[in-house]
């Protein structure tokens, strides 16, 4: 069974390699940074909007660079046109074409230039600028400290692996290497990597569903404070909307790569006007139903708690898997109304709520178990 085991390791280990195609160079941040400055390496808008370190991160990062400390390599995607799409290693090179002044924003704008904080090492650094501007905020010329000749020459040819992932590599190989690669860091939670992950696969599908996100309806029912829809917790629960609703789980793989493996498969398919209109439906009559109360648990009548991945994956999924039939009874918000009250005193419901039930046993039994509840009502 060992030997068996083994070889079908070994095949699976064997077709995996074969997806990805990979090179690698050493590089001068300079020639990094002419690159960028040429287009030759692309940011994708979204990405910087994951550009979060503080002044003490940029800082220490050259710290490093000026005591000679090796750079984490950068990665980046080959694509059609040959030109590099970075897919990790944004903040690294985002802090150097800041404090360069060469960075662009989102829009397209030069950004302000970053200032530098004193260090550990190098405690001199403090107010240390690539070059004295009025455009930095919150330190006046005469403070600033510019960076001298040798030093910048010496950050200029300083150099960092550069790991490029070549056109023949499958493109789902890039959407999981971009998620391996930034999963482990701070700057970024789950949904906001999901996020760019799906802009890679399909800008337009990427729009649709942060317009169901921003859907007013949609935020009623879910109940999402402005810190949760700063963190992307909207565009999470409708990518979980979509992948529970078109996308059957078997219980192998994790939630989380279930979740992401779904919704890149659907950016790929595209959203059709019927799935983001039934959604739209289905946030309506929810909020028409019970407004800001529709997820929330009712205990003898009363809601508690908060909104939870339970009443959701049940109430949800179960009304958006059921809306073309819920949108032909006589009255569809009564009939929704009715099946939620009704909901909290099935007994079934309180498996669903048992401590240490792992995401993967559950989603294989609140998905299914809505779905009928708001069909056979």
């Amino acid at each position: 069974m060992l030997a068996v085991g083994g070889t079908m390791l070994n095949e699976e280990i064997s077709t995996a390699q074969r997806l990805v195609k990979t090179d690698a160079y050493q590089m001068s941040i300079g020639e990094v940074v002419n690159m960028y400055r040429d287009k030759e390496i692309i940011i994708d808008p979204e990405f910087q909007r994951l550009f979060r370190w503080d002044a003490g991160q940029k800082s220490r990062l050259f710290e490093s660079i000026l005591l000679g400390i090796p750079l984490p390599s950068i990665f980046v995607f080959e694509r059609e046109d040959s030109k590099w799409e970075l897919i990790d290693g944004l903040q690294r090179t985002s802090t150097i074409l800041e404090f360069m002044g060469l960075l662009r924003s989102p829009e397209g704008d030069l950004k302000a230039p970053s200032v530098l904080e004193a260090t550990r090492y190098l405690p001199s650094l403090y107010n240390v600028v690539w070059e004295k501007s009025d455009q930095i905020s919150g330190v006046p010329i005469d403070q600033q400290m510019e960076l001298t000749s040798d030093l910048k020459l010496a950050v200029r040819r300083s150099r960092i692996a550069v790991e490029i992932l070549k056109r023949p590599s499958d493109n789902n190989t890039k959407y999981d290497l971009f998620q391996r690669l930034n999963a482990g860091g701070t700057p970024a939670n789950a949904q906001e990597l999901r996020n760019c992950i799906i802009i890679m696969a399909n800008r337009e599908f990427f729009q649709g569903l942060r317009a169901l996100a921003d859907n007013a309806d949609f935020l009623a029912v879910a109940g999402m404070t402005d810190d949760q829809i700063e963190k992307q917790r909207p565009m999470e629960y409708i990518s979980r909307l979509l992948v529970h609703l078109r996308v059957p789980y078997d219980g192998r793989l994790d939630v989380e790569e279930y979740i992401n493996e779904g919704i890149i498969s659907q950016a790929e398919q595209g959203l059709d006007n019927v799935t983001a209109e039934g959604a739209r439906e289905t946030f309506r009559i929810l909020n028409e139903a019970h407004g800001v109360n529709a997820l929330r648990r009712l205990e003898n009548g009363v809601p508690r708690g908060k909104v939870s991945l339970v009443a959701f994956e049940v109430i949800a999924v179960g009304v958006a898997a059921n809306i073309a039939a819920i949108l032909q009874r006589a009255d569809p918000v009564e009939y929704v109304r009715d099946r939620v009250a009704a909901l909290w005193q099935a007994p079934e419901i309180e498996q669903f709520f048992s401590a240490g039930m792992r995401g993967t046993t559950r989603i294989q039994r609140t998905v299914p178990f809505g779905r009928e509840w708001f069909a056979n009502g």
